[in-house]
């Protein structure tokens, strides 16, 4: 049994690029934490900006308690994503002491927007430091540094998978929680002409066929000094 932490940007990256294989970590027995480093509350055309920060964070959470994730937040206003803020990197360091992870699953380096890109290097670097006990012992006991998996891009644009995971029996429920965040489904096709169910099942689609599966999600492991181990890890 894992601690598992995937560390996404906003409400609904997470079931578009992982939610099939955080779905068989849960399944094998693990313990899965979801955070959400943005708020999402500039994800609508009608809908203003505070309404729309407590209708996300409350549409991750009904995602997330469909099948016994546990969901939490930074809480930081979309497009405000900045690593270089101490301020968010504390918050993410707490969160990621609290949920000890064995791994962690986040965007990669080069995804498609500057939140994005941010998160990535926010894990990147709170994710060391937070194995270092004499960095804000407030903010909790020292973990280990962990390995990372990024997962796909937006549209899988420039992303390469190292690894790859069969959800054909997830691929279902993965859709499910994805339908909870409503507000996205609306805005997504309205703002990129995306019918975002519709795309990841496609995504997914063409990750298994890559893999000789029905249904898949690919990763690309992060390969530096400390972080690579000998034993496959997702499931």
């Amino acid at each position: 049994m894992y601690n598992v932490l995937a560390i996404s940007c906003h409400p609904d990256d997470m079931e578009i690029s992982c939610g099939g294989t955080l779905l068989r970590c849960k399944k094998r027995g693990d313990n899965v934490t979801v955070c959400h480093v943005a708020n999402g509350n500039m994800g609508h055309v009608v809908i203003e900006a505070e309404e729309l920060r407590r209708i996300r964070i409350a549409e991750a959470k009904k995602a997330g308690d469909m099948v016994g994730f546990k969901t939490v937040t930074c809480d930081i206003g979309d497009l405000l994503v900045n690593s270089a803020d101490k301020e968010q990197h504390d918050k993410l360091v707490k969160i990621i002491r609290e949920a000890d992870p064995d791994f962690i699953i986040t965007h990669a380096e080069n995804d498609y927007m500057g939140d994005h890109v941010e998160v990535s290097k926010l894990v990147f670097k709170a994710s060391f430091a937070a194995s270092c006990p004499h960095y804000e012992p407030q903010l909790g006991p020292a973990c280990k540094v962990t390995p990372i998996y990024y997962m796909d891009n937006a549209s899988l644009i420039d992303s390469v998978p190292t690894e790859y995971v069969d959800i054909t029996d997830e691929l279902e429920t993965k859709l499910q929680m994805l339908a909870c965040h409503e507000s996205q489904v609306d805005w997504l096709l309205q703002h990129d002409n995306n019918d975002i169910l519709e795309s990841t099942r496609i995504f997914a689609q063409l990750r298994g066929i890559q893999c000789r599966v029905k249904y898949a999600e690919g990763f690309r492991v992060l390969n530096t000094d400390q972080r690579p181990i000998t034993k496959r890890m997702l499931p």
